[in-house]
């Protein structure tokens, strides 16, 4: 393959690059990879290729030197030659991202959240870092620093009830409030003999979706829970337990009443 068309397709491949990254800040699924500070550095990125794969793909037909001499016709070499087909390298480069793009559903599977902590209790997970950057709570603090809806419930966030569970003082305060909160819903799967209980968790990320954690607590309903759409986001309202299970501590919401809620904002809760 002669190299004007070489560098041509390899200009295209960089293009290809560009408008992944560009399409996904367009379309806002960008949002589910990257915490906001990240994002602006993606899309710089895909700026970036695209300066690059336009000018490669405008120069593909010019000649430049090299740098050093060839000593003659005898010496002279292709620095463009390649142990690999161009366009083998074309489909390398272009095929995975394409698939990628096409086929993911920006979501976890249930057997990927369960590796991100979906069912570990909160002693089971290294939290020391994020516990500490949870305010300590009095009761005064609560009712300072969290609404009451009209029915009387204050509302707190998942992060909150979670992570009281590793401190005595916290749990003090929070135990047998009546708390409102939201999430994904998804099937209880541990210490649920009598199937009355469900898993209610969202995601924290740090930089990215690699990193990302799963932060649940366990619903309690007494009895059968209702019909929702299963990993649906949910609004739920009852009274805060913690109970010790198999020498356990865990947060369980005995609840009162759970319906359909449209997603947040922000799929995963941030650094900030």
């Amino acid at each position: 393959m002669n190299p004007k068309l070489r560098r041509i397709l390899f200009s295209l491949a960089v293009l290809f690059w560009s408008a992944v990254l560009l399409y996904f800040h367009a379309t806002g699924r960008i949002n589910q990879y990257l915490a906001p500070d990240f994002r602006p550095i993606a899309f710089v990125g895909g700026l970036g290729l695209a300066v690059l794969g336009l000018f490669n793909l405008l120069t593909a037909g010019q000649t430049a030197d090299c740098g050093h001499d060839h000593g003659g016709d005898a010496n002279a070499h292709d620095h463009e030659t390649s142990d690999i087909h161009p366009l083998a390298a074309l489909l390398l480069m272009v095929l995975p991202v394409a698939c990628s793009v096409a086929w993911t559903k920006d979501k976890y599977s249930e057997a990927a959240l369960s590796r991100k902590g979906l069912y570990d209790s909160p002693s089971d997970m290294n939290t020391t870092f994020l516990a500490a950057a949870m305010p300590p709570l009095t009761r005064e603090m609560i009712e300072q620093s969290h609404r009451k809806t009209p029915d009387g419930y204050l509302e707190f966030n998942l992060m909150e009830l979670f992570f009281a569970t590793g401190d005595r003082e916290m749990q003090s305060v929070i135990d047998g409030l009546k708390i409102e909160t939201e999430g994904r819903w998804i099937e209880e799967k541990m210490r649920n003999p009598n199937g009355t209980r469900k898993r209610l968790y969202r995601l924290f990320m740090t930089c990215c979706a690699a990193d990302s954690r799963a932060i649940p607590i366990v619903l309690e309903f007494g009895e059968t829970p209702p019909e929702l759409p299963e990993n649906g986001w949910v609004k739920v309202a009852g009274t805060m337990r913690f109970p010790l299970e198999e020498g356990v501590i865990h947060p369980v919401l005995q609840i009162d009443r759970a319906l359909a809620a449209e997603p947040p904002f922000e799929e995963s809760f941030m650094r900030k």
